[in-house]
């Protein structure tokens, strides 16, 4: 997975790419832990280049939004679509996630 961030004000843009599994997750915490260090509370989690996630990428993803609650903050998931939509609905995620079609909707979702 590669991952990437930046930083639109208080809000941080998470970029995921390729898969997000197990191997992965270290990364990304370490990703989430800075932001937070830097004040970010705000989370977009892009997925349109995404391809898989598995288990603990999805738990991954729960942990980022207990987070962000804990921080009064909130997460948005952007670009979900083919598997990772399928992924998402199967495990009966979908409803626990504000899902966006484009990191731009949801980075205006939280400037409201």
């Amino acid at each position: 997975m590669k991952l990437t961030h930046e930083d639109i004000g208080q809000i941080s843009v998470l970029t995921l790419k390729g898969d997000f599994t197990h191997d992965h997750v270290g990364a990304f915490r370490r990703a989430v832990d800075e932001r937070v260090g830097n004040q970010v509370r705000d989370f977009v989690v892009n997925l349109s280049e995404l391809d898989f996630v598995d288990s603990a990428g999805l738990e991954s993803l729960l942990k980022l939004q207990e987070t962000c609650a804990d921080l009064l903050g909130q997460v948005r998931l952007a670009g979900v679509k083919g598997n990772i939509e399928q992924i998402l609905r199967i495990t009966r995620l979908t409803p626990r996630f504000d899902l966006h079609e484009t990191v731009e909707s949801a980075v205006k979702s939280l400037r409201i």
